[in-house]
Parts: structure tokens; C-alpha cells; sequence
């Protein structure tokens, strides 16, 4: 299942508004004789992938998938006919599909006389499905919210934004849209997605943050990231629906004060749990969820 997860994660930045899907394939001995990934919408999903690579050596064999094989007909015919015809003998499922229509995938595999396993890894599973559900549970876009902050912890407009920018290029391949402080909207990766599943805003965002979410709906992104120090990215953490931060704290002297009286010092915003912690050279780099 962890061979899943890391293939699924390939699929990070081009599956929307899918989920990034990975499978593996075990013969009758367990050996690994396929395995595959949901790259877009349209196209083969992650289990007719891997057992188009394993070919007859399926037969007999276990499907390791990071999210129940799906049930029903659309752009392509459901995963669980696949297996089914495969003749695949046991399944392993990290996470169930909430979005599976009727009896679910994972019902019917049961009724075809496969032994099913379900909640395989699941949290581990997340750890790359987890913004698909977390979009489909809020209703909007997963998004995170990276800047570079004032010796005060609070986002620094004014900042040439060079170490928030490295991290941008590191992660934009893994989200639908990249939004820089300046208002600039970007696919994550420039034609990553394929034709006619997604597409980028026709008109500058509102500031309003109901607006924006609403504009960014449309767009069919399941995952965003924005970049730089805004009043309009702050209002959009204050009210909730910024998911996850990270913050670039300059580094500050081993006895330091405050040249001025600046208030409180902080070091995320208010309503998110610090998660991770690592020092980058000139800066102090913080990570935190919303709680």
C-alpha cells in the first residue's frame, strides 16, 4: 500500500477535480507484477493501469488501490468491472469513496466472491487524498497559504518574497492553481491538466472572500496555493478557508527585543495548529493546520 501511495502522489496537481489514485497489483504470490496511477480526467484510472501492465499474471492476485475502485460508467467504465474481469482474487482499499454511487465499489467486488479489506493504511493514504476529501467535504478548494512574515509573525507585504517563492516552485506541481500577491492566478503546472476539465478565472478575483471561493469554484480546482502577503489571503484565513499556512520567520538575534511597541508577537495565525517547525538558513520556517 505504500507503493501506492507514493505512485498515487504522481498524480497530485493533474487529476482534479478527480482524486490522484494509485494502484499495485500482486500475482497469486504476491509478488508485484503491475501497478498505476490516475494521471487526468478522461483517462484510465489507476486500476486498469496497473492491470494493464500486469496483464494474466492478475488472475489469482490482490489489487492494492488507495481509494475504492469506483462503480459507475462516466468518461471511463467503473474500476470494479475491471477487476471483476481481471479475476483478481482479494482487494485492498486505503479509502473509501465518498462519491461512490449505489452499493459502492467495494460491495460488489464482495458479491463477485473477492475477499475485500478496507481502511488499509488509510491515514498514510491521506497524506495524498486528503485535500480531494477535504475539498469535498468543505464544498471549496483545499488551499494553502505560504508568506514571508515580520520579526512581529505577522504576513510582510513589503517583503521580497525569495524564500516563499523557492518553496512555490517546489510545491506548484502538486496543486490546480498558483495565486502570487499581485493578483497573477497560474495552473499549477501549464497544461497539466489536459482540455476541457479545468481552467483559470476569466476576470481578476473579488476581494471579497465568499466571492473568491465562489470564483475559484468554477474553475473545477480541487487544490490551491497562494503566495505573498495580502489582505485578501488573510481575510480568507480569518474566515476559515485557508487550510493549511506556512510562514517564513526572519531570524532574530540569541537576545532580542522589539524595537517598538508592535503588540503581540505571534508566529501563525489565530484558529490553526502549529504542525511542523525547521530552521532554512535566514529564516525560521513554521507549518500549521487549520484546527
Amino acid at each position: 500500500m505504500r507503493r501506492a501511495i507514493a505512485i498515487s502522489a504522481q498524480g497530485l496537481g493533474s487529476t482534479s477535480p478527480n482524486p490522484p489514485v494509485g494502484c499495485v497489483i500482486l500475482d497469486s504470490k504476491g509478488r508485484t507484477v503491475g501497478e498505476g496511477y490516475h494521471v487526468r480526467k478522461g483517462e484510465s484510472h489507476a486500476e486498469v493501469n496497473a492491470l494493464n501492465a500486469a496483464g494474466k499474471r492478475a488472475e489469482g492476485g490482490t489489487a492494492v488501490v488507495t481509494l475504492e475502485p469506483c462503480n459507475h460508467y462516466g468518461r471511463t467504465p467503473p474500476c470494479r468491472e475491471a477487476l471483476i474481469h481481471a479475476n483478481v482474487a482479494r482487494v485492498l482499499i486505503a479509502v473509501m469513496d465518498p462519491t461512490s454511487r449505489g452499493e459502492g465499489g467495494a460491495e460488489l467486488l464482495r458479491r463477485s466472491g473477492m475477499e475485500v479489506e478496507r481502511d488499509f493504511l488509510k491515514e498514510e493514504a491521506l497524506l495524498v487524498l486528503g485535500p480531494w476529501q477535504a475539498s469535498l467535504n468543505d464544498g471549496r478548494p483545499f488551499i494553502t497559504w505560504i508568506y514571508e512574515a515580520g520579526t512581529d509573525g505577522q504576513p510582510n507585504p513589503s517583503s521580497m518574497q525569495g524564500v516563499t517563492l523557492r518553496e512555490v516552485n517546489t510545491l506548484r506541481g502538486s496543486y490546480d492553481l498558483v495565486i502570487y500577491q499581485g493578483g497573477d492566478i497560474e495552473e499549477g503546472e501549464a497544461g497539466k491538466h489536459g482540455n476541457g476539465v479545468f481552467q483559470l478565472p476569466n476576470e481578476a478575483l473579488s476581494n471579497d472572500a465568499s466571492e473568491m471561493i465562489k470564483d475559484l469554484n468554477s474553475t473545477g480546482s480541487r487544490s490551491i496555493l497562494l503566495s505573498g502577503a495580502v489582505d485578501r489571503f488573510s481575510r480568507l484565513a480569518s474566515a476559515g478557508m485557508v487550510d493549511k499556512v506556512i510562514s517564513y520567520l526572519p531570524r532574530t538575534l540569541p537576545s532580542w527585543s522589539p524595537g517598538k511597541d508592535i503588540g503581540r508577537i505571534t508566529a501563525i495565525p489565530d484558529g490553526y495548529r502549529l504542525t511542523e517547525v525547521t530552521q532554512t538558513g535566514s529564516h525560521v520556517r513554521l507549518a500549521g493546520c487549520r484546527t
